[in-house]
């Protein structure tokens, strides 16, 4: 645009002069002043491949305005933002994506990596896999818009000398504290967010730390089955060693948390906030943490702090506010690569991802989510999830995160829950001594005929599929897991033969600082004991093993046995002094008020 001003008529003379460059200073501030009101940043750049060509059509989303843009034929872009600083998503077919934050006044070279051609192969992770076993496809179930993994109940499996069946070993606990969020609301529990295997995680049953310095501990025991009299139960206790937090290696952690509009609610980010206080009185001098965000933008927002500086990381906490759409996608990346750039060789690299779980940018299904993180956990970073929230909260997508990226789950219902899993069982939670952890059980067909592993259930939507594999668990410090078969005798009518070899068990496992597996054989020999005579805790387990069975509606599980009848197995072997155990007793109490149908029917009919 150009502006005419008569010069001759203004410069006739030196008054008429300076009243002119008055006027036209007065012009130019007006204009500066109108450009910055509105002022605009644009950020321009250009993404190639590793190779430097220029990448067309490129994806660039930008979270904070929710707008998609598109790189040109020459790899280049030109995008406005009204910010100094904004967050750019890139994506490709083919190629890894990449989550930035950047400055707009700089000029941006982006390259995109293509997808490592070890991970393009995507195959189905199985938690159990039983020889000859099969399935068929289901969706996600879903209960008041949240969602579940549909899951295929394990079968009995007939024995023979080719038979065995492999399962995963993980501490994840998250299914019983989300069974209780349900029940203490008075709500039937939806089938599929009942696991069994971590209904049992969740107590540590019949913990005894390992003997000279090992690794694992393993016991079995053989006893009644209270809902199936011709058929026995085998308990198998595995027990992790207990680390000294003294000499545990320095952590590099990465808090990654969800501060998305949903989780504006009491239950959901303030308790986070709460929970990750907790976690900061454990951190030592010689540990890192790192806060990376994600609600409207994905952004750092904590660079890497040292644990000395508590008073800088928990202020940084309390000043987190709720708003925005969930990126989830861009800010897992954003995390892994801070994570990369700090990691500690030797150390304990982990990110702490804290969610409703309900990502809506980006890849948002769960196979997506699954793909990501199996190519992200190659970097040798751990992931531990914490679930939060009720109405939205996306379980299904959450549980794939922290299983497929090396990694544990835990749900937090409440405060007390978040001092549970981060304070009271810290180093089982944030300190792996064992990862890609499963059991190869093969039973002996001269003593068992039958058997069926109780919990480790599939994902309905993968066990269809023909190109699938086992995928082992993490196992934390101090950890005790209980795993129980049912088993059918081949002689049902016969007292058991003590001693006589019921299976052998193999634990698979990799330890910290050695890429060799190792493995672990066990004998489980026969040794039969009444349901009252066996260890307390074990008793106790198998009222929490039926208290599961009967929520999931198990068709090995008869729907005549009443909640009394699991609630006197729990009373006639619980701790009194156990907080958790005397709760359990209450959610009993709840479940047969809740599931009576018939006492509701009544109160209808006489309001009728």
């Amino acid at each position: 645009m150009f502006l005419y001003l008569p010069i001759n008529e203004f410069a006739e003379d030196v008054h008429a002069k300076s009243f002119f460059l008055k006027y036209i200073f007065v012009i130019l501030f007006a204009l500066l002043c109108i450009n910055n009101a509105s002022a605009q940043y644009y950020i321009r750049g250009d993404v190639k491949d590793e190779k430097n060509q220029p990448l067309q059509n490129v994806k660039i989303y930008m979270p904070s305005i929710g707008s998609l843009y598109a790189s040109g034929v020459t790899g280049g872009f030109g995008i406005p933002s009204s910010n100094l600083t904004d967050s750019l998503v890139f994506s490709l077919d083919g190629y890894v994506t990449e989550g930035l934050k950047i400055k707009t006044t700089e000029y941006q070279h982006i390259i995109l990596e293509p997808v490592p051609t070890t991970v393009k192969t995507y195959k189905a992770k199985l938690v159990s896999l039983t020889t000859g076993s099969a399935g068929n496809m289901f969706p996600i179930s879903y209960y008041q818009d949240e969602s579940y993994n549909s899951l295929a109940e394990n079968d009995f499996v007939k024995v023979t000398d080719k038979t065995n069946t492999e399962f995963s070993m993980r501490i994840d606990k998250a299914s019983y504290s989300n069974v209780r969020r349900f029940i203490n609301q008075n709500e039937k529990v939806p089938p599929d967010a009942v696991r069994v295997d971590e209904m049992l995680n969740y107590f540590n049953f019949n913990y005894k730390e390992p003997e000279d310095n090992n690794v694992f501990r393993i016991e079995s025991q053989v006893s009644d089955c209270p809902w199936e009299k011709a058929h026995r139960l085998l308990y198998l206790n595995l027990s992790g060693k207990k680390l000294n937090l003294d000499h545990v290696p320095p952590s590099n952690l990465v808090f990654l948390i969800d501060v998305s509009g949903s989780m504006d609610l009491p239950n959901r980010l303030p308790l986070l906030k709460e929970a990750f206080q907790l976690l900061v009185k454990n951190l030592r001098v010689i540990d890192t943490v790192s806060i990376v965000t994600y609600g409207g933008s994905v952004g750092v927002w904590l660079q890497p702090t040292s644990g000395a500086e508590k008073q800088k990381i928990s202020k940084s906490i309390e000043e987190l506010t709720a708003s925005g759409d969930t990126p989830g996608e861009a800010a897992i990346r954003m995390a892994y690569k801070l994570a990369e750039s700090t990691f500690i060789k030797g150390g304990n690299n982990r990110i702490i991802l804290a969610t409703d779980g309900d990502f809506n940018i980006g890849q948002k299904s769960e196979r997506d989510l699954e793909e990501l993180i199996s190519k992200e956990k190659l970097s040798g970073v751990y992931l531990t999830c914490l679930g939060v929230g009720m109405g939205n909260y996306k379980d299904s997508k959450i549980e794939v995160l922290a299983k497929k990226g090396n990694g544990n789950f835990a749900y937090l219902d409440d405060i007390r829950e978040a001092q549970k899993v981060l304070v009271t069982e810290f180093t089982q939670t944030m300190y792996s001594i064992a990862s890609n952890v499963y059991i190869d059980a093969k039973f002996n067909p001269d003593v068992v005929k039958e058997y069926r592993l109780l919990g480790y259930d599939n994902k309905k939507s993968v066990i269809d599929q023909k190109d699938y594999e086992l995928e082992g668990g993490e196992i934390g410090s101090a950890s005790g897991n209980t795993v129980i078969f049912e088993i059918v005798p081949t002689k049902t009518d016969s007292i058991p033969t003590l001693n006589a070899l019921l299976a052998d068990f193999t634990v698979h496992y990799y330890v910290p600082k050695n890429e060799k597996e190792q493995i672990l054989n066990y004998q489980c020999l026969e040794n039969y004991f009444p349901l009252d005579s066996i260890n307390r805790e074990l008793h106790f387990a198998t009222s929490v093993a039926m208290f599961g069975l009967k929520l999931r509606k198990s068709k090995y599980f008869p729907e005549n046995i009443e909640w009394r009848v699991i609630k006197n197995i729990a009373v006639n072997s619980m701790d009194k002094s156990n907080f958790l155990e005397t709760e359990y007793i209450g959610l009993l109490d709840k479940c047969n008020s809740i599931y009576d149908d018939k006492k509701k029917n009544r109160r209808s009919r006489r309001k009728h």
